[in-house]
């Protein structure tokens, strides 16, 4: 009998493939590190509010959470 998995870590246990749904059941926690808390925007400008959004997107990439620019 031969399958595939869709689910698996690679030998040494450095690297773990999710092929299929991650689900999170209640009570579950992730054991990565999280990002530092940033403030709600109080922006009152499309030009701030950009300067927030890009803030975000910078803390993203910067906790592993999101790819870096190329």
């Amino acid at each position: 009998m031969s399958y595939t998995v869709k689910n698996y870590t690679e030998q040494g246990g450095e690297v773990t493939h999710i092929g299929g749904e991650l689900v999170f059941d209640t009570g579950a926690k992730f054991g990565g590190g999280l990002i530092p808390n940033q403030a709600d925007s109080t922006a009152d400008t499309v030009a701030k509010l950009k300067t927030d959004f890009n803030t975000l997107l910078a803390a993203l990439k910067t906790a592993g959470l999101m790819a870096a620019d190329s």
